[in-house]
């Protein structure tokens, strides 16, 4: 072969390959952001104000969960207790025991979720393995991969990256293990931070526009992790698919065989490739950001220039693209609005319902609590618990589950979405983030209202507090719902158009380069400004069908025109107050259901609460604290003859083997 091919097809040369092309449009970017941030700063921008408050820093002082589960160890094909510890930041980390954790050494293992699915079946995961390698297909009852402990399985699945195994012994844990990992999926998978206003938008147009040169347009289900997790699934997406066809056909052995070897070398690779772009990318960052100083010079002192001369040559671009663009609008876009509106509508909106219902549920039964069990300790106790409601990811399932129906099939094919995860991850983070505004909300009126009374009707003035925050909450959730539907509906739409356009509009963007002074050129890019156009083409009919469904009234949503700003001025002074310490206003003992379990925080020498309780199974030693004490065959629920064969093969001796 060819030494030049044998360079191209090693992951080294893809990935300088790759970062050469993404740099150059990161810098580029770079410097239109700066000057979209500067402008903003100095023209401001409104926006709706919400009616409910923010907290902070919801987490402080807090972990997710900990517990203990078997963990399949690959390199001995043994199934090994491991103390399970998910912090503050989503990260899932696997100790040797509970009490090397509260020590606080290293984890055995660190997982970072962003990528990952959630698997609770072989079948499932089966599925996706087939998928793998082409003509290499396994057989649910044939366990190609692993034979399970239990018949309670949990796997984490990544498209390039190590797979992992975990089970456990009841349903009840399973389901409560599994929401926990679909909150840490979920949450690792929340794009990048929006308090970067300028290397978050360079960074997510360089990588939309390097897609683009590629022929991808549309939403990707890998734009997830931190910005070089990004890049290394931007690597892989198209050095996978070569290496697989390569190797592939190479891989000797049983079928079981081939995919571990291919499983094998895709982490390898995967991991190779994440080591470059993360020193790749922080070497770009620090060099844009060395030269920010004399661009945010520059924008200051001729921004008015600068404006006047984009938008001349915008109304140049605009003179070429809107006819085209509305001829586009007209007959393959305008007929499919109000489907794909309705698409995302149904599942949200009743998303966001059960989030009230949720909310207003934890309300009844804290006021139930407050008259049958009186006291402050137990207030103290119950208000500790609705304090992290949102971030319970067992008790917010039920609103998750709703928006997991959103189904776009027969729109998909046509405006290429890859899928609807994107816009199902992004809704249940809105309602996580609508609920948790919610409860603060409502424990900082509780609060007020309690300080000057005491404890005489403590129910009543729960239910004044509950209703005041329900109005707002209404209100709150069909602002942000709205907002939701025109960026789902521009993030299907914009690139589908854009896909069209561009061969018969691209050609002729060079021209309008020589309308822009050389000195503004860092700032304003026709590529930018021709996007731009095709976005504001659409954005009015996007508006008013987001707005007729308001009028229709058919999922709770205000009309525009209901404006509710400082409509409540003392409750956003409150805002600025911190959060209510409820255990220890009260002098109540540390709630059992949040701090159950709870993780000793590493360094630090203090407890940490936790968000979720514990399980405790009678007669099942839990937590287990060392692979002597795992459980016998008779504590493990059998199913069929197949799962008891299974469990014969762990459940003795060799599992406390390393």
């Amino acid at each position: 072969m060819c030494p030049d091919l044998v360079c191209v097809w090693t992951p080294a040369a893809r990935t300088r390959n790759v970062m050469k092309e993404f740099s150059a449009m990161y810098e580029q970017q770079y410097a239109v952001a700066l000057f979209n941030s500067v402008r903003f700063e100095i023209e401001g921008g409104g926006g709706t104000q919400s009616q409910l408050l923010h907290r902070k820093d919801p987490l402080a002082g807090r972990s997710i969960f900990s517990g203990s589960l078997f963990q399949y160890l690959e390199e001995n094909r043994k199934w090994r207790n491991r103390f399970v510890s998910v912090p503050d930041s989503y990260t899932i980390n696997l100790y040797e025991s509970k009490t090397a954790h509260e020590r606080g050494l290293h984890p055995k293992v660190t997982i970072n979720c962003a990528g990952y699915k959630a698997l609770t079946s072989m079948e499932e995961y089966i599925e996706l393995i087939n998928t793998s390698l082409p003509g290499i297909k396994g057989k649910v009852g044939s366990n190609p991969i692993i034979k399970c402990a239990t018949p309670f399985p949990l796997i984490l699945w990544h498209p390039y990256a190590r797979h992992h195994y975990f089970c456990v012994l009841t349903e009840k844990e399973q389901k409560k293990w599994h929401a926990v990992l679909q909150d840490c999926v979920r949450h690792s998978n929340n794009g990048l931070s929006e308090d970067s206003t300028v290397q978050t938008p360079a960074f997510t147009d360089a990588v939309r526009l390097h897609r683009q040169a590629k022929g991808h347009y549309g939403t990707w289900d890998m734009m997830c992790g931190a910005p070089s997790q990004i890049l290394a699934n931007l690597v892989m997406e198209t050095l996978h698919a070569d290496l697989r066809n390569m190797i592939g056909p190479r891989l000797k052995g049983k079928m079981q065989q081939r995919q571990k070897d291919w499983m094998l070398i895709s982490d390898a690779v995967y991991r190779q490739v994440l080591s470059q772009t993360t020193g790749q990318y922080r070497a770009l960052v620090e060099a844009c950001e060395a030269k920010k100083a004399p661009l945010d010079a520059r924008l200051r002192t001729d921004m008015d220039q600068i404006i006047t001369s984009k938008e001349h040559v915008i109304s140049k671009i605009r003179a070429l693209v809107l006819p085209k663009a509305e001829q586009l609008l007209r007959t393959s876009v305008q007929p499919y609005i109000s489907s794909i509106l309705e698409a995302l509508m149904e599942p949200t909106s009743r998303g966001f319902s059960e989030v009230r219902d949720v909310f207003f549920r934890e309300l009844v039964e804290l006021s139930k609590n407050s008259l049958n069990a009186g006291g402050k300790e137990k207030l103290g106790e119950n208000m500790e618990r609705l304090s992290m409601l949102a971030f319970h990811p067992v008790k917010m399932q039920s609103c998750y589950e709703k928006v997991e129906q959103l189904n776009l099939e027969g729109l998909q094919q046509r405006f290429d979405v890859s899928s609807p995860c994107v816009f199902v991850n992004r809704a249940q983070i809105l309602m996580s983030e609508q609920m948790d505004n919610a409860v603060y909300t409502f424990e900082q009126l509780l609060h007020q209202s309690l300080e000057p009374q005491g404890e005489n009707d403590t129910c009543k003035t729960i239910q004044r507090c509950q209703d005041r925050v329900l109005k707002k909450y209404d209100y709150d959730s069909s602002t942000v719902r709205k907002k939701f539907f025109r960026e789902a509906l521009l993030q299907i739409i914009i690139p589908y158009m854009l896909q069209r356009l561009s061969p018969s509009c691209s050609p002729e963007l060079p021209h309008f380069k020589e309308l822009i002074f050389e000195d503004f050129s860092h700032f304003l890019l026709v590529e930018n400004m021709f996007e731009e156009v095709v976005l504001q083409s659409v954005s009015k009919d996007i508006m008013m069908a987001v707005k007729e469904a308001a009028v229709q009234r058919k999922h709770n949503l205000y009309r525009d025109s209901i404006i509710l700003n400082n409509s409540d001025p003392n409750l956003h002074l409150l805002g600025e107050t911190p959060s209510v310490d409820w255990t220890n206003k009260f002098g109540g003992d540390e709630p059992q259901g949040s701090a159950g379990g709870a993780s000793a925080e590493r360094g630090s020498g203090r407890k940490r609460k936790q968000v979720v309780s514990m399980i405790q199974l009678e007669g099942v030693p839990l937590p287990y604290e060392s692979c002597l004490e795992v459980p016998g065959v008779e504590l493990i629920p059998e199913e069929d003859a197949e799962v008891s064969e299974d469990i014969s093969l762990v459940s003795g001796s060799p599992v406390c083997s390393l």
